[in-house]
């Protein structure tokens, strides 16, 4: 009888221990450049990379951790050593998003690589590596950049464009033209290679800013005539990069297609936030 009480007793006590024992997150890592990166908010700045605004569209128990850096290429990234900070950070279970190309793309020695070789050798790396950690990687290709106009100017840096001011803009199409070429078909290729989750990106936000239009679509990014905001007194013109309003769309319908390619992760994804975002859309 006395023994039957003590391991009773003990089951009671093992029961009521993992009842108060918390489960650590998941860690959902972020690495990419400035479309997806965290940004100084400061003095009311109003840039912000889409991977600062995920967090909001994950319920408990899933945090984002964005290492996205900006003007950073797949190459830049691991040079610098900011991989190699992830993966010390990363344990069994948690996640990494990877979304490169606008840099990549870049003819600077420093960040340049080539769709098919190097860019998709750098790509492979993160996915092999992060597996190797026990983690989940996530390929994403590029979003898009807003360009109506058919000659693409491939010289212009992305970065240079936070010392731009307004001005109107030329444009001799109806249709969103592409930048990136071959830079897309890296990220597709490596996760149908390697069977990683794939985010079609670009494609999403392809069809966001062209389902706004021309002049609708400068709402989402760093578009500001002057005056109209203190942080640009001069006013900005700015087709790569968010805005608040930009940067939590192109979240939560990111967020939306993760939901989908990765069912793991589905359950942390708050669906009602999301439905609000596609619901102000229409």
């Amino acid at each position: 009888m006395k023994k039957t009480f003590l391991v009773l007793t003990i089951l009671s006590l093992i029961v009521l221990m993992s009842a108060f024992t918390k489960k650590a997150p998941i860690t959902v890592f972020m690495i990419g450049d400035s479309t997806m990166a965290n940004k100084d908010t400061t003095g009311g700045k109003q840039e912000r990379g889409w991977g600062m605004m995920l967090q909001q569209y994950f319920k408990s128990g899933v945090v984002v951790d964005n290492h996205a850096v900006n003007g950073r290429s797949s190459k830049s990234f691991i040079d610098e050593g900011r991989w190699q900070k992830v993966l010390d950070k990363i344990k069994p279970g948690d996640y990494v998003i990877i979304q490169f190309g606008h840099n990549d793309e870049k003819p600077a020695l420093d960040r340049h690589t080539d769709p098919g070789s190097t860019f998709d050798a750098n790509l492979s790396r993160f996915v092999l590596e992060a597996r190797e950690k026990g983690a989940n990687p996530i390929l994403c290709d590029a979003v898009v950049r807003r360009n109506f106009y058919r000659q693409v100017d491939s010289s212009v840096d992305d970065e240079s464009l936070r010392n731009t001011v307004y001005e109107d803009e030329k444009v001799n199409s109806d249709t969103l033209i592409d930048t990136h070429g071959d830079y897309l078909l890296s990220p597709r290729n490596v996760a149908s290679q390697l069977n990683v989750p794939f985010i079609r990106a670009n494609q999403i936000t392809h069809d966001l800013e062209q389902s706004l239009g021309i002049e609708g679509s400068r709402k989402l990014h760093m578009w500001f005539k002057p005056g109209e905001h203190p942080s640009v007194p001069n006013g900005r013109k700015d087709n790569t990069h968010y805005n608040i309003y930009g940067g939590s769309v192109v979240a939560a319908l990111l967020a939306d297609e993760i939901s989908h390619q990765v069912p793991a992760l589905k359950k942390y994804i708050d669906r009602k936030k999301i439905k609000k975002i596609k619901k102000s859309l229409k």
